[in-house]
Formats: structure tokens, C-alpha cells, sequence
């Protein structure tokens, strides 16, 4: 059929790939990626490419390219001349001359297992197209190298991320999975007190010092400010932040705290597990509960296999379980949690088990199928997502994704990637945002899937993104680690990277790929998306050490898109807001929570935890 132009055909990239390794009852979609081999000779009966140029002529599209063989049944997509650190190659696919500047030049690894950046990459490398940036880099950004199309190479069957199966005690085969916690009641410490809630009062009481003092006309209020707990001397995770109508509620070292959203007092007694939380389901239910995982002891060789689940609004535990290890390889040692409707998918490093996150029941088990796919990790939300790592160590070797049903654990469709490319991170579910990466060709790429799991267009442009993806470590299957950027039905909205001074906020259409407008922040900090709500883009503004941040909404639809102050936080608090290490925020309720997400374990200041603001 005819494409349009400067699209690449609509059933993925390039030829379909067969069904090795899908499920057989549900054939996967075609793959698409980054072609390795020389242009190849259309295979009959394949749409044609608009443009298709010979090699050396310019292209008149990012998509200009020829598909490109890249294994036995995937034709790759258009991204597909390896270029040099200087040389890269012409505008679509075709040699080019040595490129000046900064896109020629080697890229620093970035934190993903020694990959560069994401989002200053050599050149773009739309599909057929130069090298593109990659989005982002430094610590907040998982590659540097060139946008390319699919990416992920997959790991060794040893080293393969992932799920998480979890037993009860006497067997994974025995119901219920979980058990009823023995105390219902939020605990204590360990000796009996009310844990220190953050203020040094260890009672409730309102902060030591008045934050609010010297307060300027129209600056917002501090609500109230929490230090953290103590940690230990290597420091510790304090993933997960989340707020109901009552309760803000935030995961420290070993404990989970909460405190009114009004006032800040706490709310319950915090509660505190025998070893550090190790895991956390980054959604609650419709019914304000989380779940939360632990270790089952405090040496090296602990694992992260202990349930619990948590009522938000009164700290009351519901029922518990424990993970337990697979097959050989397939370890509890580090475990996922997500959260799918009534859907709790735990994740291990190759397989995942899904229960009712109200009772603990066990739904269905998420093993390895085909002939050697392993599901690494797991996405939640509107949907349930899964990616898998195929074929290790074989020429066939790739990642696929695939989404399941939350009740079932049917697969509704399957997407096989190229082989070289990495699934990282999911930027969005609903709609399907996938991020991943290609080591091999210093690329990244940012797609989007239909709701069939079609792919719909990529980001094909040169640009340098930087949403907070921390540092990604493998064994995790931390799919939902991007903080930083906001999605709708038809839109990403991404963060460029600042150099210097103020940076942008690029609005991408999800239909093309393309720009469909940007804004840049009102001062000289970074102003990062959190939300789109009523129509709206909310973004926070970042505070510097003489100038409160501010939250604001920016008109997602129309021709203006300046942004409009909600909340501009007071300048005599800018020094401790600037101050808070590894960001977590969020808007609820007209209220801006800002709190950390890791503890440094220095025991020469009190740690910063949590600060609320209001009107």
C-alpha cells in the first residue's frame, strides 16, 4: 500500500520476522530497527519507501532510506550506515562528509551499563537518516549516541532482567500466595516509640524553625518540612512518594512515613520493616493502597523477597507474601513491583508472577515461552506491559514487547525489536512510549505503539533530551524509572537539557514524531513536566539558592503556550528546596510535595525528606 510520505510502512520496521519465539497463539507484529547490512533489494510484494534514493544522493525524508537486512527474518528500518566519530553519514542514510561540532564528537558513557547519553549523539540517525543526538545525558539521562530505530541488545541468559514470581511459604503451586499480616495496626520502632516523624519532635509538632517567615506578597506558604530518617553510612533508596486526599506518604531506608497534607502532622505511626525497602509500586489503587518489598535480611546476600501490602490513609497492613527463586538463574535478589487495576505484576530477573493486589491471590505466572524468551521486566498503569529478552547469545538474539491482560495474563499482541537494541524504559503506557538503546551504534530511539501494538511514528528529530531516568541498573527491570515528562493521547512532552541558563519544554506529536511546539522555562533554572491535567501541561520550575521554584500550566492546545504561575515558592526557603538530592514532585490537590529519592547517610547534617507547599 502507499505510505505516507517520509513514514516508514505501518506494520513496523521491515519485513515481518516470523513467529520464532512468540506465543502461539498470538504471532508477533513485525520488527523494526536499525539495519546492518547494506541495502538490500526490496522484497517482493514489501510497500516501497517514498524517496528511496541510491546511496551518496540526498534523501528528501527521514525515512529515505531502503530497508536494510539485519538477520535471517527482520529487515531493519532506515537508521543503518555506521559512521565514524567524525564522519558521519549524509542527511538519509547516505555518506557524508566530516560533520563539525559537537555531533561528530565521542560521546561520555552514561549511566546505563556504560552507555552514552541519551540525546547529543554525533549525528541524528532518523530511520535512513545521520546520526541523531541522543536525549539528554549526564546522570539524568540513560544514553548518548544518535536516535535510531529500535534498539536494545539483549543480555546473556545469566545477566537477562526482569520479573518476579512470588510464593507463599510451602510452594508457589499452594493458595492463597499471600497471608494476613499478623498486626493489622501500623508499627512502631523497634523499642516501642513513635519513630522521629521528621521534625525532631518525635510527637507531631510543627517544624523548629517558621519557614514561612518573611514571606513576600503572592509567594506560596510552606505547608510543612520533614528531615529524614538516618540511614546507613553507604546510603539508601527512598523510592516512592505517593498522596491521597489525607496522606502524604513517603518510603525512607527502612521505613514508610506519613504525614497529613494540610499540616504535616503525622497521620499514623511509621512503620518500620526488619530490612531496607528494596522495591515499591510506584501506582496505589483506587482504594489508596500500595505494596511494598523488603529484604529478608541485612547481609550482602539478602534478597528483596518479603510483601507487604500498606492502606495509605490509616498505615494499616494488609496481606503479606514472599517471593521465592525460580530456575536456575532466575533470582529474587532484586525484584519489580507494578500495578495494573486490581493487578500486582511482580517481576523477577526472568519470569513474573500477577496477583490480586486486594487479597494476595495468585492470577497467572509470566514464564519463559518460545524458545528462549525470558519476560525481564514489567510497566503498569492503564495497561500491563511486558518486555522480554530473547535468544541470547544467538544470532537471532532481540528484545520484544508485548501487552497482557491484567486478569489473564493473555498476550494481546507481540512487537519484536532488531537485534542490538535494548528496551530501557516505557515514557508513557497509555498511550505506549517505549525508550531504548543500541550500544553497538551509539543510537537511541523513541517510539510509539498503537493500542495493537503497531508502531505509530518515532521522534526523528535532533535534539537533547533530559528526563530523570536515574541510573538504571539492569537487574532491576525498572521499566517506569522516568520521572521529569508527561504524555496524553496525542503528545509527549519532553525536557531539553540546559547548558547554560533556562531549557525547554519540546511538545512532540505522537502521530509523526514531529515538533509540534516548544516553550522555554520563564527563568534561568530547568523546568521539567509532571503532569497534564484539565487540558494543561503542569510543569515545575526548579528553584535556585536565591530564588524559590514555581510550579506552572502551559495551554497545550491553541497558538500561545506561555506559562502561567500557580505557585511561586518563597525565596527565604530557596536555599532547602534547592537543596533536595535526586528529585521527586508532584502536583495534587492545588499542593506542590517535593521530596528525595535517595539518602546520602551523612551523619553530619540532618537529611532534607520532604517539604509541602500551598496557598
Amino acid at each position: 500500500m502507499t505510505q505516507p510520505p517520509n513514514q516508514p510502512p505501518q506494520d513496523g520496521f521491515g519485513a515481518p520476522q516470523g513467529d520464532f519465539g512468540a506465543p502461539q497463539d498470538q504471532p508477533p507484529q513485525p520488527g523494526y530497527g536499525y539495519p546492518e547490512q547494506p541495502p538490500a533489494a526490496p522484497q517482493q510484494g514489501a510497500p516501497q519507501q517514498p524517496g528511496v534514493q541510491q546511496p551518496g544522493v540526498p534523501q528528501p525524508g527521514p525515512y529515505g532510506q531502503p530497508p536494510q537486512p539485519s538477520g535471517p527474518y527482520a529487515q531493519p528500518g532506515p537508521y543503518g550506515q555506521p559512521a565514524g566519530p567524525y564522519a558521519q553519514p549524509g542527511p538519509y542514510g547516505a555518506p557524508g562528509a566530516a560533520q563539525p561540532g559537537p555531533y561528530g564528537q565521542p560521546q561520555p558513557p552514561g549511566p546505563y551499563g556504560q552507555q552514552p547519553g541519551y540525546g547529543y549523539p554525533p549525528q541524528p540517525q532518523y530511520p535512513g537518516g545521520p546520526g541523531t543526538p541522543p536525549p539528554g545525558s549526564g546522570s539524568r539521562n540513560p544514553f548518548r549516541g544518535r536516535p535510531a530505530l529500535v534498539i536494545g541488545a539483549a543480555v546473556a541468559a545469566l545477566l537477562v532482567i526482569g520479573g518476579t514470581v512470588f510464593a507463599v511459604s510451602g510452594g508457589d503451586d499452594k493458595e492463597p500466595v499471600a497471608k494476613p499480616t499478623d498486626d493489622a495496626k501500623p508499627s512502631a520502632s523497634a523499642s516501642g516509640a513513635p519513630v522521629n516523624p521528621g521534625d525532631g519532635s518525635g510527637d507531631g509538632a510543627q517544624d523548629p524553625e517558621n519557614l514561612n517567615e518573611g514571606r513576600q506578597a503572592g509567594e506560596s506558604k510552606v505547608l510543612w518540612y520533614k528531615e529524614a530518617p538516618d540511614a546507613p553510612g553507604n546510603g539508601a533508596d527512598a523510592n516512592g512518594m505517593w498522596i491521597t486526599d489525607k496522606t502524604a506518604v513517603k518510603s525512607a531506608y527502612k521505613q514508610l512515613v506519613a504525614y497529613n497534607v494540610g499540616d504535616g502532622r503525622p497521620t499514623w505511626a511509621p512503620i518500620t520493616f526488619p530490612a531496607e525497602i528494596c522495591a515499591v509500586t510506584p501506582q496505589k489503587t483506587s482504594d489508596d493502597k500500595i505494596v511494598v518489598a523488603y529484604k529478608n535480611g541485612t547481609t550482602d546476600r539478602a534478597k528483596c523477597s518479603q510483601l507487604q501490602q500498606v492502606d495509605l490513609n490509616t498505615g494499616a497492613k494488609g496481606w503479606s507474601g514472599e517471593v521465592a527463586d525460580g530456575a536456575a538463574f532466575d533470582s529474587a535478589i532484586q525484584v519489580s513491583l507494578t500495578l495494573s487495576g486490581n493487578t500486582l505484576m511482580v517481576g523477577r530477573s526472568q519470569s513474573g508472577t500477577a496477583y490480586d493486589v486486594r487479597t494476595g491471590k495468585k492470577l497467572f505466572d509470566k514464564k519463559r515461552y518460545g524458545e528462549a524468551c525470558f519476560p525481564s521486566s514489567f510497566a503498569g498503569g492503564p495497561r500491563l506491559i511486558s518486555v522480554a529478552s530473547c535468544d541470547a547469545a544467538q544470532d537471532t538474539e532481540h528484545d520484544e514487547v508485548q501487552e497482557l491482560d491484567p486478569t489473564t495474563g493473555k498476550v494481546k499482541w507481540t512487537q519484536k525489536f532488531d537485534k542490538g537494541w535494548r528496551i530501557e524504559k516505557t515514557y508513557s503506557v497509555d498511550p505506549l512510549v517505549i525508550y531504548s538503546t543500541n550500544d553497538d551504534k551509539n543510537s537511541w530511539n523513541i517510539a510509539t505503539f498503537t493500542a495493537a501494538g503497531k508502531f505509530r511514528s518515532q521522534v526523528a528529530f535532533d535534539e537533547e533530551f533530559a528526563p530523570d531516568c536515574g541510573g538504571g541498573i539492569a537487574l532491576t527491570g525498572d521499566l517506569e524509572g522516568c520521572r521529569g515528562l508527561a504524555a496524553d493521547a496525542n503528545t509527549l512532552y519532553l525536557p531539553t537539557e540546559a547548558t547554560s541558563g533556562a531549557n525547554e519544554i519540546v511538545a512532540i506529536n505522537l502521530s509523526d514524531g514531529k515538533e509540534k511546539w516548544r516553550v522555554k522555562s520563564p527563568v534561568a533554572e530547568s523546568m521539567q513536566p509532571m503532569k497534564v491535567e484539565g487540558g494543561k501541561l503542569i510543569a515545575y520550575v526548579e528553584a535556585s539558592y536565591d530564588a524559590g521554584g514555581r510550579v506552572v500550566s502551559i495551554p497545550t492546545t491553541g497558538s500561545k503556550h506561555t506559562p502561567t504561575t500557580l505557585l511561586q515558592n518563597p525565596q527565604g526557603v530557596a536555599e532547602i528546596e534547592s537543596g533536595f538530592y535526586s528529585k521527586e514532585v508532584a502536583w495534587v490537590g492545588g499542593r506542590f510535595y517535593l521530596s528525595t529519592s535517595r539518602l546520602s547517610g551523612n551523619d553530619d547534617t540532618k537529611e532534607k525528606l520532604m517539604l509541602a507547599y500551598g496557598k
